[in-house]
């Protein structure tokens, strides 16, 4: 079996109550949508929490999300071929996996496209307060480009993505306080161009902290769905 289900920022407690509602077995496959927050402080209390993750023993497949640090930036991180497509992952934790943008996985049957990255509307609130934040959050000019020459090449029966294409915004989940004319949309302006390429089944999402379907679109905060 494959869950599916939205950002824990670093809590387990959205995980936990996965475990005892679906009790998944070692050979199923748990997709976290983005900012799961394993590789945020750089220090123990990242290890501390992968260590608990990792003891549930089925795979977790991390799709990068905007408040927390790629892998591929942090040297304990090995590349592999999964599923058809490239993880990052570190030899303490094999079950925990982090998808390379832009590549295909042949997951319990369906061809699934990932997509991570987005931005942070609290950019600058962090950048004040002295709080993690990384400039590579966002899909680079080079990702993007490998996204579009992925889905030209090959089928894409399922979009896993960290946000949404433009058109499908929930503004029911703006923030108070953030000036909206101010707000980096570029990703999601793009994902509405990917939106219109792919001939798709559904497409899950993480980061609005919602928990809503609109068309194939699925909103994923703390609810789960099974692929």
């Amino acid at each position: 079996m494959v869950y599916i289900t939205g950002d824990i920022h670093g809590e387990l407690e959205p995980i936990y109550t996965l475990f005892e509602s679906f009790q998944p077995e070692a050979e199923d496959i748990i997709v976290l949508l983005g900012d799961v927050a394993l590789n945020y402080t750089g220090r123990l209390r990242d290890r501390v929490i992968k260590e608990d993750m990792s003891a549930l023993k089925s795979t977790f497949f991390c799709i990068h999300g905007n408040h927390e640090n790629r892998p591929q930036n942090i040297a304990s991180y090995k590349e592999k071929e999964w599923h058809g497509g490239r993880v990052l992952y570190e030899e303490d934790f094999p079950n925990i996996l982090f998808p390379v943008d832009g590549d295909i996985f042949d997951i319990d049957g369906k061809q699934c496209l990932v997509i991570g990255g987005a931005y942070s509307v609290d950019k600058f609130y962090r950048l004040r307060m002295g709080y993690h934040w990384w400039s590579d959050e966002q899909p680079t000019p080079t990702i993007k480009a490998y996204v579009e020459e992925q889905i030209k090449e090959k089928k894409a029966d399922v979009v896993f993505s960290h946000t949404c294409p433009f058109k499908y915004i929930p503004t029911e989940c703006f923030l108070p306080g953030i000036d909206q004319s101010k707000v980096d949309n570029s990703t999601e302006q793009w994902l509405d161009t990917i939106e219109d390429t792919v001939d798709y089944e559904a497409w899950y999402i993480g980061h609005w902290h919602i928990d809503k379907r609109v068309d194939k679109m699925h909103f994923l905060f703390h609810g789960v769905e099974v692929l």
